[in-house]
């Protein structure tokens, strides 16, 4: 076997991912079941077209043709006789110069399908390197004035923090073992220093071991490693390291008990779950948008850049044209082949990105001054929910009268519960007939919920509400990783800028249809400020006007070498026509100038419109008068009118003709801002009011991030020891949706990096201090959402204020909101099985055509379609299960899918009342087109048909003034034939829709 071919099978081998076969996470887990034999087919298939593309040739091969020669020279020379003078030397040499080097061209062909597919190839993604010439790259460009460019901006960005942050497995004893990144700000000047370097994980210096609470943590730092050693090289230097260091003897009996594989025999556990560990974070950040479209459109400019030598063409002969041709035939078969297979792999993996991602929770937190008292006695009894108020609200604390009636108890009595309104029941404590209950309760579900909180990547997340609140939002507010040093995302290479604006990138576009006529809002630091505002250039927000603020959020400084720098950035942007989008803020200084100016350039002759009177009845502006002629001149400041008004006029106290602040087409828009005075028995204009245009500088105390932020975060638990660091002001956020949401309307705000909740207490603070009915909507996947976040809302709407984790006046609102969590990316890898019928295998083993369209096309889509949605499962659609992680590495647990919330989002409904009515799930709604849907879901094994049509008599929902447009039910049904021919309802089955409308998503 040639070099060249080693060469190319080796790179095959890590493009299908086939070299990784100690990995069984993800794609790898699958690909690695397919490992055999995918490699058959390429070995057995499809390379040997390369010598059969060439059998043409072999009678004409230089090398057969040499040894005959060879051997006629040596029979020649054998006879004493010249070979030069034998007819048959001649003929030989004459068809050598003509022959073709068979063994040549095929290696060619393998030189170039290598040199291709290893240009764009590295590191586990295609990256598109278009070179003109060496070290000279080009960009498409489609006659932009300004064109933003970056190496993955056609690529999905999959990459979660969840997977850097935390990785925990368990040994056989049941203890736990957490790999962890240390604190970035350790390593920030390592990072610096390393000159671009590609960083690696390399166990931490300092404690590389800690013990804490029977877990034991190894801890690593990500920094560029001077020497440039491989990850592997590493891991093996960290396992040697891991067993020198003194003590933990138990630990590691454990960690390092054997874990074989055909490869490698010698592995141990350790070794196992490092090498999975860094795998997860030096690969598949990226998913291609068009993989197949792009690399056959470089392979088209490789053969002409790179194969084609029009000028060498000229000086050859036809029947060397001719194999020159056919090596660029070959090099084209299977190089479109090879991308067909790559194209399969890439867009099986983006197919299961896009799938809109299955609700595996959903629960409900409620005040109590909103739940049924007829629920009162089950909520007392439940030791959960008591024990997690006592936790959160400190109710234990809670006196009562001097009957002791309304004091703490245990268990709760329904007058304790009666006294405290604003205690927030959440329904993960109580059992699915409660929950059904409560729901029922609700007239407009929708509308009583003021909150929405997803627990989720923010792309998926984003994906599967975007049906749901088309055109609703009115303020989109994220925070996203600011790509500092020392909180910058792990990025597996140098693409740091470029990883960093694709995911910006994609999130910014899914949100496209979310805003209506509202202001989006990011905040960011001058790391990335200014790429930013290219990005938005570039997007569909490059049609807004765009705005940035400066917030002073850290008055003592963040120390670098040459500056401390002590504000970050706030970009506004808002469509760019005539309305107003941003409100007024609160001044620090109210401004109570007179409105007639003063000083250089002030006088009427300065600016003729500035000249006219405000009239003036009982001390309140009733209108604005004209500018006069000028030979007009008022007898004074004050002139009486005949219908018993005044006019006042800009003029001093010395009797000099000034003007106003404001021309006479501006001055109407701040007349609310404007007041009237008597000075010296005169009526003069003065503004009063303590609003005033937003400023592009903030540089108020409360938005200071370590006081309002990190300590409020504090005060609110009681503790310093969060899961969540650094969180913003408050006050910020607060300003923010003062200036960018009105009280007086129900308006809907997003936030897909929530954090720890910031926006979401900003929204409640908001509606408390105006009366408001904002609503939000808040999108996070760390750990941290169930530990800080919906605590976190919990308490702001139990009380106002809190300090030391307890609250200080028990000041609460009236209020619900729902939390979800969807399953994730990895969770559909992980329920991924590939299944093969017997006639596919007996087709596969019969038929080459057959074989080689399958493996190149459909294999991966065909067999893992039943994973991905069964919908035969639907017969019982109250136990669909999946196995979803529950944060231990290998661990899943089998988990009851939302379904019904699920289909909600999937038709983007706007649900009015949910119920659970004599064992059938009942959901009443609107469509995005405004059609009135009623969605009936049962289990098919205990209600039939029958059951069916006399459940919807009883329900009275086929009238003649029948109010549904549209009618969803799971299974063959007979409802159709209940409608009455004046009847326009339509009944649809559920299972239908709920596949197209999960895969049918569109690429951003």
């Amino acid at each position: 076997m040639s070099e060249n071919l080693n060469k190319l099978k080796k790179l095959l081998a890590e493009l299908f991912q086939l070299d990784q076969a100690d990995l069984d996470f993800g794609i790898y887990r699958i690909m690695n079941a397919k490992r055999d034999e995918i490699t058959r087919f390429l070995d057995n298939d499809l390379l040997p077209q390369i010598q059969e593309a060439f059998r043409e040739y072999r009678s004409a091969n230089k090398t057969s043709i040499q040894a005959e020669l060879d051997q006629v020279i040596e029979q020649a020379r054998g006879l004493a006789i010249d070979p030069d003078a034998i007819p048959k030397v001649k003929e030989l040499r004459e068809k050598f110069a003509q022959a073709v080097d068979v063994t040549a061209l095929e290696n060619e062909v393998y030189s170039h399908l290598y040199n291709f597919f290893r240009r764009y190839y590295s590191e586990g993604d295609f990256i598109s390197l278009r070179r003109y010439k060496e070290g000279v790259y080009a960009i498409p460009y489609e006659g932009e004035e300004v064109k933003l460019h970056w190496a993955n901006h056609d690529q999905y960005y999959i990459k979660t923090s969840e997977n850097f942050r935390n990785y925990t497995f368990k040994l056989l004893s049941g203890k736990k073992v957490t790999f962890k990144i240390v604190d970035a700000e350790t390593a920030r000047d390592n990072i610096k220093a390393a000159n671009g370097n590609e960083r690696r994980f390399m166990l931490c210096s300092e404690a590389p071991l800690k013990e804490e609470n029977e877990e034991l943590f190894i801890r690593f730092v990500f920094e560029a490693d001077p020497e440039k050693r491989k990850q592997a090289e590493l891991n093996s230097r960290t396992l040697e390291k891991i067993r020198e260091i003194s003590g933990f003897n138990e630990w590691k009996t454990e960690l390092f008990q054997p874990r074989p594989t055909e490869k490698n025999p010698n592995r141990t556990l350790l070794e196992k779950h490092l090498n999975d560990y860094t795998s997860r974070n030096t690969f598949d950040y990226f998913i291609h948008k068009n993989l197949g479209g792009f690399l056959r459109r470089e392979l088209d400019f490789y053969i002409k850049n790179e194969v084609m030598h029009l000028d060498d063409i000229e000086n050859e002969t036809t029947p060397r044209v001719e194999q020159y041709l056919s090596k660029i035939k070959v090099i084209r078969k299977i190089a479109h082949k090879l991308i067909e297979f790559l194209a399969q792999l890439e867009n099986f993996q983006k197919k299961l990105w896009l799938k809109r991602k299955f609700v595996v929770e959903t629960n409900y937190c409620v005040t109590l001054d909103r739940v049924p008292e007829e629920l009162y006695p089950e909520i007392a009894a439940n030791e959960a929910q008591r024990e997690e108020w006592v936790k959160l609200f400190a109710i234990d604390e809670i006196k009562g009268d001097l009957t002791g009636a309304k004091a703490y108890s245990e268990p709760l009595t329904v007058e304790f519960l009666k006294a405290n309104p604003f205690l927030v029941i959440d329904t993960k404590h109580f059992a699915q007939k409660f929950k059904d209950r409560l729901l029922a309760s609700f007239e407009d579900i929708e509308g009583k919920c003021d909150g929405v909180l997803l627990r989720s990547e923010n792309y998926q997340g984003l994906n599967l509400i975007n049906p749901t609140y088309q055109a609703q939002f009115n303020c989109i507010y994220i925070d996203p990783p600011f790509n500092s040093p020392s909180s910058e995302i792990l990025y597996k290479n140098d693409y740091k800028h470029s990883s960093w604006l694709t995911l910006l990138a994609d999130r910014i576009d899914l949100t496209k249809g979310l805003l209506s006529d509202g202001v989006y809002v990011v905040a960011i630091d001058e790391n990335e400020q200014e790429r930013i505002g290219l990005l938005f250039e570039n997007t569909w927000i490059g049609s807004f006007k765009k705005v940035c603020v400066s917030i002073r959020h850290n008055p003592r400084g963040i120390q670098g070498k040459n500056f401390s720098h002590c504000h970050e950035y706030a970009y506004f942007l808002y469509p760019s026509d005539a309305k107003k989008y941003i409100g007024e803020r609160n001044l620090e200084e109210p401004d109570t100038r007179n409105l007639r100016d003063s000083g250089i350039e002030s006088d009427r002759s300065d600016a003729k419109n500035c000249f006219y009177p405000i009239i003036v009845r009982d001390n309140s502006i009733v209108a604005v008068g004209d500018v006069p002629s000028d030979d007009f001149h008022p007898s004074g400041v004050n002139e009486s009118n005949p219908d018993g008004t005044i006019s006042i006029w800009p003029i001093d106290t010395s009797g000099n003709e000034k003007k106003w602040r404001y021309a006479r087409q501006s001055v109407e828009a701040i007349l609310p801002k404007l007041q009237v005075r008597e000075t010296r028995r005169k009526c003069e204009i003065y503004f009063a009011k303590d609003t005033g245009t937003v400023r592009t500088l903030w540089t108020e105390a409360q938005f200071d991030a370590s006081e309002y932020g990190t300590k409020l975060l504090q005060d609110l638990f009681g503790t310093k020891d969060l899961d969540f660091s650094y969180p913003k002001s408050l006050y910020t956020l607060t300003e923010t949706l003062r200036v960018t949401t009105k009280a007086d309307k129900k308006q809907y705000i997003l936030d897909y990096f929530s954090g720890s909740g910031t926006t979401g207490h900003a929204t409640i603070y908001l509606n408390r201090e105006d009366g408001g009915s904002r609503k939000y909507i808040l999108v996070e996947m760390g750990e941290y959402f169930d530990t800080v976040l919906v605590p976190r809302i919990k308490k702001v709407v139990y009380s106002k204020d809190w300090k030391n984790g307890k609250p200080v006046s028990r000041e609460g609102i009236s209020h619900m909101f729902k939390y979800i969590r969807l399953e994730s990316y990895e969770d559909t890898l992980n329920n991924l099985v590939l299944s093969r019928t017997e006639t596919q295998q007996r087709l596969l083993e019969e038929s080459f055509s057959f074989r080689e369209s399958y493996m190149l096309s459909y294999m991966l889509d065909v067999e893992g379609r039943d994973s991905l949605l069964n919908i035969d499962v639907f017969e019982d659609p109250f136990n669909y299960k999946l196995n979803i992680s529950t944060g231990i590495v290998g661990e899943t647990k089998s988990t009851t899918v939302d379904l019904v919330e699920t289909f909600n989002y999937l038709l983007g409904l706007t649900v009015h009342h949910i119920d659970h009515i004599r064992g059938f799930r009942v959901v009443q709604g609107t469509s995005p087109k405004g059609e009135k849907v009623l969605v009936i879901w049962r289990n098919l094994k205990e209600k039939s048909n029958d059951d069916l049509d006399e459940f919807f008599r009883r329900q009275e929902y086929n009238p003649k003034d029948m109010e549904f447009d549209l009618i969803y039910v799971n299974g063959d049904n007979n409802l159709e034939n209940l409608r009455r021919e004046d009847e326009t309802w339509k009944v649809r089955l559920i299972e239908e829709d709920f596949k197209r409308l999960m895969f049918d998503v569109e690429d951003v």
